[in-house]
């Protein structure tokens, strides 16, 4: 889920929009509203963050100090106008990036995996035995070929493979994909998706890779 932080409410609904289209949730917040948010959030919800867009809010500098409390999220500000200055104090308080708008919601994508990859020394995809599973929007590859796959499911098996080695519960599933404040959609809808992945999988593998345990969740074994 992406946060998105401005006074303007057309601004935070248009960059939703946007990243709803890209099959990416996200939430917009007012400056007052995100920082009550921000310091009460429980640690689960806050965990479901993936990056934060810090917009044109009244004192912008403390808004890095504050979320860095809470979350080591990528964290991007965007500037209307040129402004080295202004540049200069954001990276001093403490922001991963600097962008001009308007920009593309896939370059805000792109911006937050290199982001990422620059602080885990990550490449941009992981390879899990027979299966390749990018983090730049494309398909996953299975035994070298691509494995196409619906916006949602890639977006699971990404979230799966990202905590491979752990077992993730429904609800963490849930925030990730859907964000944290999607009332319009039922948890349940989880399950539906990895049944079909599940399928999609077994079919090309012979096997199920994804363990599931009731009331525990999910984990994904090694793809041999």
């Amino acid at each position: 889920m992406f946060v998105i932080i401005d006074e303007r409410e057309i601004v935070t609904s248009g960059y939703s929009c946007r990243f709803g289209s890209e099959g990416v949730s996200s939430t917009g917040f007012c400056p007052d509203e995100f920082r009550e948010w921000v310091t009460t959030v429980a640690d689960a919800d806050l965990g479901a963050v993936e990056a934060f867009l810090l917009g044109d809010c009244r004192d912008r500098q403390i808004y890095p100090k504050m979320i860095r409390e809470r979350s080591r999220a990528p964290l991007i500000a965007m500037n209307e106008t040129p402004s080295l200055e202004q540049t200069l104090d954001l990276f001093a308080a403490g922001v991963d990036d600097v962008v001009r708008k308007p920009i593309h919601v896939r370059e805000i994508l792109a911006r937050v995996g290199a982001i990422k990859r620059r602080r885990e020394h990550e490449q941009d995809s992981a390879v899990v035995g027979e299966l390749r599973v990018f983090f730049d929007g494309r398909d996953p590859e299975l035994k070298g070929a691509v494995l196409p796959l619906p916006r949602r499911e890639r977006r699971i098996l990404e979230y799966l493979v990202n905590n491979r080695g752990r077992r993730v519960s429904k609800a963490q599933i849930f925030n990730s994909i859907y964000g944290i404040f999607d009332e319009n959609v039922e948890e349940n809808v989880v399950e539906s998706h990895i049944s079909k992945l599940r399928k999609k999988l077994r079919r090309q593998l012979g096997y199920d890779p994804i363990n599931s345990v009731r009331y525990l969740g999910y984990r994904l074994d090694d793809c041999v």
